[in-house]
């Protein structure tokens, strides 16, 4: 008997029921398990480590743009992403992947798109909608830069996001649960690895990444 395990990620009731109803069928017995915030993600993932698909929204209490993909590909490397989302420019999409998704469906597809797109991407496939992914990047410095990305550790990229929101160290620090200076350190590594000077840097860099998500 095929089972599956998939993690619905998405701040919106009614949207988690549509990708429940999407991935209903595709195997004999199926758990879905719903998250409504970023850290009842983190927190799903965790408690399901051999959880087989996660089906993420961009943008949720608790993250905003890419922050969240890229902490979920670091700290849970083995368990595929498929982004949903209603943002589905091909820069977007084009980022998402290169993020390390292994799937992009835009919230404007029907049902039976996303199973298309879920099935694939169950199957070891990367899925992205057609034509989306024609063209070259038109920001030659941001490959470097989401490479500088994916070098931060899952802790890093939490707090990187945190200063992306304007909060300040011992803000983090306490949302966290470490102390003030483990936050500045984490900043000091986080400054150097995507080689900038100040934190407000560090957030404008974080913000070409974001920039194309507008919902």
């Amino acid at each position: 008997m095929q089972t599956l395990t998939i993690i619905i990620a998405d701040d919106h009731p009614l949207f988690r029921g549509a990708l429940s109803q999407a991935v209903q069928g595709i195997a004999e017995k199926l758990t879905i398990i719903e998250a409504g915030d970023f850290e009842a993600a983190v927190k799903a993932c965790e408690d399901y480590p051999d959880a087989d698909l996660m089906l993420l929204d961009l943008n949720m209490p608790g993250v905003s743009g890419f922050s969240g993909l890229r902490s979920l590909r670091t700290e849970f490397a083995g368990l595929p992403i498929v982004v949903v989302s209603a943002s589905d420019d091909c820069a977007t999409i084009r980022r998402a992947l290169e993020l390390g998704a292994s799937g992009f469906i835009s919230k404007s597809s029907g049902l039976s798109d996303m199973r298309i797109g879920i099935r694939a991407v169950l199957e070891g496939d990367i899925w992205a909608p057609a034509g989306s992914l024609s063209g070259a990047e038109e920001d030659p410095g941001l490959a470097d830069l989401m490479d500088r990305l994916k070098s931060l550790t899952p802790q890093q990229s939490r707090v990187l996001a945190m200063l992306g929101q304007g909060l300040l160290n011992k803000q983090i620090a306490y949302e966290l649960k470490v102390s003030e200076a483990t936050i500045k350190a984490h900043v000091s590594a986080i400054l150097l690895k995507l080689n900038v000077d100040s934190r407000t840097q560090a957030v404008i860099k974080l913000g070409k990444i974001n920039m194309a998500m507008v919902a």
